[in-house]
């Protein structure tokens, strides 16, 4: 393997957030990574690549820092290519929830959160028929090309949205819920946001869906993972040709893992739409594909 990528984050107090991204972009610099790192005074929210000897050094530059010694790093195998650039931005928060800041409605991951399931807990969950409902906490286009069989996916377009669709969900609020996300990071968010609205048996996948790909590939997980980088999609399951492909053509239907952002400007809008479509419609969503076939 000749890079390694590495995906993490950890909700920690960081009093200068500025300081900190500026000493975390001569490291990154010197190691020669690229990839999209978000800091805040909560914590710290990455993705990057290199080689996997700077990978590790990477790690532990951040694992003796104070308050990030227990980080969850998810590693999988790079292109060298899967980002074009290094991206170290301050924010208000590592994942945008955007609550108000009150003790009613903000969300702190350090005080409040699900109870953490291992993916190795999760699959003897299946195996002995555990009775839980399965949330995915991920925006409508990530779920659409993968996810958890019979979950329930709330239409989020963006994880702002989450209190929106919060009347959807209260049905569950008294079941055994478990949160699922990419990567884990949102997860730590929406099941403390379940928790205050007043679900009393929440629990998030420890390591998010990733993290029980790699282990249980091909199981009870349909289709591929969208991730927020040049691959757009992983697949781990090791029978190749032979994973069902989940995702379907916003034109025709058709099975596809393609996607595609909606040409028009004002738009934008993420979709799976296969070559076929793509050709002969043009790289439009299908709401916008038919205003422009009409003109």
């Amino acid at each position: 393997m000749r890079y390694q990528v590495l995906l993490y984050y950890k909700y920690t107090t960081i009093r200068s957030p500025e300081r900190f991204a500026a000493e975390h972009r001569v490291v990154c610099e010197k190691l020669g990574l690229k990839g999209r790192i978000i800091i805040a005074k909560e914590g710290i929210n990455g993705t990057v690549e290199g080689t996997p000897a700077n990978a590790r050094k990477y790690q532990a530059f951040l694992s003796s820092k104070k308050g990030f010694s227990d980080i969850h790093w998810k590693k999988s195998p790079g292109t060298g290519s899967v980002f074009p650039r290094l991206s170290i931005r301050v924010r208000d928060e590592i994942v945008s929830l955007s609550l108000k800041r009150s003790r009613q409605t903000d969300v702190d991951p350090r005080k409040v959160t699900g109870t953490h399931l291992s993916p190795k807990e999760l699959n003897a969950w299946f195996k002995k028929g555990e009775k839980f409902t399965i949330i995915d906490m991920r925006n409508d286009y990530e779920h659409v090309v993968g996810r958890f069989a019979g979950s329930i996916l709330p239409p989020l377009k963006n994880f702002r949205d989450l209190p929106k669709a919060l009347p959807k969900l209260k049905r569950h609020a008294k079941e055994k819920v478990l949160t699922v996300c990419t990567g884990g990071v949102r997860c730590e968010k929406a099941s403390g946001y379940l928790i205050k609205k007043g679900f009393k048996d929440v629990y998030q996948l420890d390591g998010g869906i990733v993290s029980y790909m790699e282990k249980y590939p091909g199981k009870h997980f349909e289709g591929a993972l969208y991730v927020f980088d040049g691959r757009v999609t992983m697949a781990f399951d090791p029978k190749k040709g032979k994973r069902a492909i989940v995702g379907r053509c916003e034109h025709c239907d058709c099975p596809t893992e393609r996607y595609q952002d909606c040409s028009l400007t004002s738009c934008g809008k993420q979709m799976l739409a296969c070559e076929d479509c793509a050709r002969a419609v043009g790289v439009y969503c299908r709401e916008h594909a038919s205003r422009v076939i009409s003109q």
